[in-house]
């Protein structure tokens, strides 16, 4: 069941995506982190976060709304209160996502991070509204994408055994494969695809919308095959591993990304259902390996037999 991504070795290819499972340790009294390939942390920022105006989550037809606003502690209060905890599973990999309004607050968490170890990577949030140039987010524009990365990726190389930077694409784009060539040619180490879908609900007898800012992000198994199709053609274009994620709620959902050419899978909205999804996800694709003859779960990666 192991995988390497990245440099970052996993028990086995089933990650906890960000902004579902708090920053990990909130989670070591229901599910046993020793069983799982490891966790994204919430998003942190240079300074603590509010986050959106309420509603900020709202249930779709199979999937989920959100617009949390990325409200967290801040990265100082991360390596103060949380990240202590989680030394006591080694075998986790603990994967810090950092995301900011300008390169500099991206840089500044990273560097941050650089000086406290238990952390395996750094995922970066590249859908952002980056302040400095007119709320244009980073990971829909190619020369803001490319400074975002550049920028992470030198950052990171600070540290003197330099962690991987691992690149989570916005799916609002006209083409992800080249966005993720973009990311590649400028340091990226990996990627994970893909973010929420914008979109919009309305309470038509108020006339209003059911999310506090309007429009949100879109999860769930509603995004599931564009999600696969978008990792299916990333994989063709970068050489960098990939981790899937997009409506992960069964093994064999798991499998599919796999089979389209991700080394890793993160889960995320089905936590929310079932907040041990993420080990029984494990456990499930070890007895899916078991049952198809499967003896490695990396020879699954990129099978998908087409024509």
């Amino acid at each position: 069941m192991r995988v390497r991504f990245a440099g970052i070795e996993l028990r086995n290819p089933i990650i906890a995506a960000s902004g579902t499972f708090g920053y990990g340790i909130e989670f070591e009294d229901i599910v046993s982190l020793d069983r799982i390939g490891g966790l994204v942390t919430k998003g942190l920022s240079r300074e603590p976060m509010d986050g959106n105006p309420t509603p900020r989550l709202i249930e779709t037809a199979s999937g989920m709304l959100n617009s949390i606003g990325l409200q967290n502690i801040g990265v100082a209060a991360f390596l103060e209160k949380k990240l202590p905890s989680l030394a006591n599973y080694p075998g986790c990999a603990v994967i810090a996502n950092v995301f900011g309004y300008t390169v500099k607050d991206y840089v500044a968490v990273i560097e941050a991070l650089n000086r406290a170890g238990g952390i395996a990577g750094y995922e970066i949030n590249a859908s952002c509204p980056n302040t400095k140039h007119g709320g244009q987010v980073f990971g829909t524009d190619m020369v803001e994408l490319a400074t975002l990365v550049f920028a992470a990726k030198a950052a990171a190389l600070q540290r003197a055994n330099p962690r991987p930077v691992i690149v989570k694409l916005s799916p609002n784009v006209t083409s992800i494969a080249e966005m993720a060539l973009v990311a590649e040619q400028s340091g990226a180490d990996g990627l994970s695809l893909v973010n929420t879908f914008l979109a919009l609900a309305i309470d038509a007898k108020a006339r209003r919308p059911r999310i506090g800012n309007v429009t949100g992000g879109l999860s769930g198994p509603a995004i599931k095959p564009i999600a696969l199709r978008m990792v299916y053609e990333t994989a063709k274009t970068v050489r960098i591993p990939i981790m899937g994620l997009g409506g992960v709620v069964t093994a064999e959902d798991a499998v599919e990304f796999l089979l389209a050419g991700a080394t890793a899978v993160q889960v995320g909205t089905a936590s929310y259902a079932d907040p041990r999804a993420v080990e029984r996800l494990a456990k499930g694709l070890e007895q899916w390996c078991v049952k198809h003859d499967v003896e490695k779960v990396a020879s699954l990666t990129g099978g998908l037999e087409v024509g």
